[in-house]
């Protein structure tokens, strides 16, 4: 039978959910937070938690709270593990150089997901980019430079098609109070044989450097990702 046409699991789905309820909360959850959130009842939730609390995905701290494990973290390093591996050293210098967070997103059916992030050592302040961030892939410089490497036909609705066409045309995206109040960010197109789009980007208050420098420092990661990549 097609696994297209093999009924799903709801057991399965109520428990991915809640990692991601715990992911966008930002902070721990009491167990009636979470069976609220995920709109079952306390003793289902709990059930839920105690069979991800026994695989390492979820922890509970002592005042019963519940947040991510230390597991998700090992499972999240084998995605795209190549990928991370020969990016996080371009990543680390790029945000040193410019002094805010970079980081790498992939395009994930019709958002930008956050896949790795690098704060810079020595910034007086910089802005946190959370790995598993995601947003709509029709919003932000991420998400732009991710759609410029793709046929308009595999746009999601809403995409800007001038907003993109002009990403494709200079090498890179900008945005400003689009995914974040008050945030702007820069992204470069990733393109590597045989993956889907990556971008690189990063996100920031105020730069004394312009989005072209910002763009070309990127793009010079970029190119340094795909060489030892091979692509």
């Amino acid at each position: 039978m097609p696994m297209a046409d093999a009924p799903a699991s709801q057991t399965l789905s109520r428990g991915i959910r809640i990692l991601e309820i715990l992911a966008d909360a930002r902070e721990p959850l009491m167990i009636d937070e979470v069976a609220r959130r995920l709109d079952v009842h306390r003793s289902v939730a709990y059930r839920l938690l105690r069979t991800l609390e026994d695989h390492g995905l979820v922890a509970r701290d002592g005042s019963g709270r519940v947040e991510l494990g230390s597991r998700l973290a090992a499972l999240a390093a084998g995605v795209a593990h190549d990928l991370q591996a020969e990016a996080l050293p371009e990543l680390t210098a790029a945000a040193n150089d410019l002094a805010m967070t970079c980081f790498l997103t992939v395009l994930d059916r019709d958002e930008s997901v956050t896949l790795m992030s690098v704060e810079p050592r020595h910034a007086v302040a910089s802005v946190a980019q959370r790995p598993g961030s995601r947003h709509p892939v029709a919003v932000g410089a991420p998400g732009r430079a991710i759609l410029a490497q793709l046929p308009p036909g595999q746009w999601p609705e809403g995409a800007d098609a001038a907003q993109i066409a002009d990403a494709a045309a200079c090498g890179y995206a900008q945005s400003h109070d689009e995914v974040i109040p008050s945030l702007r960010s820069v992204a470069v197109p990733l393109a590597l044989r045989g993956r889907p789009p990556v971008a690189l980007a990063v996100v920031y208050l105020a730069s004394a450097h312009a989005p072209e420098e910002l763009a070309e420092r990127l793009t010079q990661a970029a190119n340094g990702i795909r060489e030892a990549l091979g692509s």
